[in-house]
């Protein structure tokens, strides 16, 4: 069974003791209405213990919430809890906090990302994939980098396959383009990839220059996750050394839409985007032919 993330639950949790407080409601007086005992209602409103989206039903139902938006926004938050996602394969070498990250994804209609250092997952190719996976994560053996980087390309299906596909705005660093992650060969590969997926529709790439300065995003990488119906299940999640953290705070998550929104602002447009990529594309595919003809010692 897959794991709701943290973020979900304690959102879920949250909501659902609002409704029980404006029911005028204690959480005794909730549990018995369904059946439960009151530490069942404490771990859910605590986002301790995950929730099926029949018991949020019978929550709602002993609440006298009729409302079908807020019931839709608490199935949202409720119903991948006991879903398995094509990554549960992948379990072995995938953390907790990267599933969590792949779930929030896949339930996503938008996302907003910032990439300060390496191409975005959604955008890589697998040489690019593998090569950044094994300089990350050095310790891994052949057949746990091959294996995540698989994850990295199948996660691609909502951006590509799905129907409608993810939106996805991306910022990029320009030193994301200049990382030669890889060697020529894969960079080359990897900015011709990334000029055509600038042409999908439903992608919308910028490069911030050098020549921007200083800018809000050189204090780290960031995704804006939006979901269906409600703006009240954005997430903001933060890549740091060990891991991932999520922020739903409404204050926070305007604070990183103004911020993405400014660098967007400064990036350059999409279309100067594209050709500086090629462009750039061009200095990797020359430095490869190059390396080719190179006499060997």
């Amino acid at each position: 069974m897959e794991r709701v993330p943290a973020v979900r639950r304690r959102r879920l949790g949250a909501e659902l003791r609002r409704l029980r407080d404006l029911a005028g409601l204690t959480s005794g007086e909730a549990a018995r209405r369904v059946g439960w005992h009151q530490s069942k209602v404490s771990r859910i409103e605590t986002g301790h213990s995950s929730v099926r989206v029949e018991d949020v039903n019978l929550l709602l139902d002993a609440y006298s919430v009729r409302d079908r938006d807020v019931r839709d926004l608490l199935h949202t938050l409720a119903g991948h809890g006991h879903q398995r996602g094509w990554w549960h394969g992948f379990r072995e070498v995938l953390p907790d906090e990267y599933r969590d990250f792949i779930s929030l994804e896949t339930g996503a209609t938008r996302a907003r990302s910032l990439e300060t250092t390496v191409v975005p997952g959604l955008l890589q190719t697998p040489g690019y994939a593998r090569a950044l996976t094994r300089d990350v994560l050095p310790q891994l053996s052949p057949r746990e980098v091959n294996a995540l980087a698989e994850v990295r390309i199948a996660r691609q299906a909502v951006l590509l396959e799905q129907d409608p596909p993810l939106e996805l705005s991306a910022v990029l660093d320009e030193a994301v383009l200049r990382r030669g992650v890889g060697g020529p060969e894969v960079m080359a590969d990897q900015l011709r990839w990334l000029a055509r997926a600038a042409e999908l529709p439903q992608v919308s790439l910028q490069v911030l220059p050098f020549a921007a300065g200083g800018h809000t995003g050189v204090t780290g990488s960031f995704v804006i996750f939006s979901f269906p119906r409600t703006a009240d299940l954005d997430v903001v999640v933060l890549d740091h050394l060990t891991g991932s953290l999520c922020v739903d705070r409404k204050e926070d998550i305007a604070a990183y839409t103004a911020a993405f929104a400014r660098l967007c602002d400064r990036a350059l447009p999409c279309a100067e985007s594209a050709a500086m990529i090629t462009e750039i594309g061009a200095d990797f595919s020359r430095l490869q032919r190059r390396t080719k003809e190179a006499p060997t010692a």
